[in-house]
């Protein structure tokens, strides 16, 4: 079986191939804009924004998947204008990130619930936030990433404060009670996110340290001595 199906082998655990990623991504796209679907998603402010959401951008997270033996996804020309647009990954972290801030406007979510040409751009854009994602994240490194978060998770977290703390509906699509309970959650989310993401940051650190220190030691073991 493969490695990312069986955890209790031993072996490293690896994503399925990329084109079975991307095979997922477009059939968790089609059951996300299946007419039924969509209605119970959007029926609620906490699903709209906490699972809606984050379910597209998974979405594009697994299309944009590239295949390991270097095969190319898309046509040179493409590959190569996606690479300049995105050359320091500041592009696509800055595309994620404005995309999730309009995604947290009253307005943008009344909108989204109510037009449905409004809702058809909302799933085009986030699903290419997903992508911009992927091919941002790993490349950008631990200092980018904490710029990043530090200015996403704490508007999250402030924007959940503020739908929380309101006494009137700032959205018309969804109640007042609604409202507070999702500000509730996205402040969690907001501090569980950090919190993960420095979990990860320290793991790393110390496994980049740790390596690090096996390759000196390892040269100062086959350095021979001088007399």
């Amino acid at each position: 079986m493969k490695p990312w199906l069986t955890r209790r082998t031993g072996r490293p655990w690896a994503w399925p191939s990329a084109a079975v990623q991307r095979r997922l991504g477009w059939l968790l796209l089609l059951l996300l804009a299946l007419p039924w679907m969509r209605q119970a998603l959007e029926s609620r402010m906490g699903l709209h924004m906490l699972v809606q959401l984050p379910a597209l951008m998974l979405c594009g997270f697994l299309m944009a998947a590239k295949p390991s033996h270097g095969a190319q996804t898309l046509s040179p020309a493409a590959g190569a204008g996606v690479k300049v647009f995105n050359a320091h990954v500041i592009t696509g972290l800055c595309w994620v990130a404005v995309v999730l801030g309009l995604s947290m406007v009253p307005r943008v979510l009344d909108l989204a619930a109510g037009v449905l040409w409004v809702d058809a751009c909302k799933y085009l854009l986030v699903v290419l936030c997903g992508m911009a994602w992927r091919r941002s994240w790993r490349a950008a490194g631990l200092v980018l990433q904490a710029f990043f978060l530090g200015n996403v998770l704490p508007m999250m977290a402030v924007v959940g404060f503020l739908y929380q703390e309101a006494n009137w509906r700032v959205c018309n699509a969804y109640g007042l009670a609604d409202q507070q309970r999702t500000g509730e959650l996205m402040v969690t989310s907001a501090a569980v996110l950090g919190l993960l993401w420095l979990l990860g940051a320290a793991r790393k650190l110390v496994q980049n340290e740790t390596g690090a220190t096996s390759v000196r030691a390892l040269q100062g073991w086959h350095q021979p001595s001088g007399r």
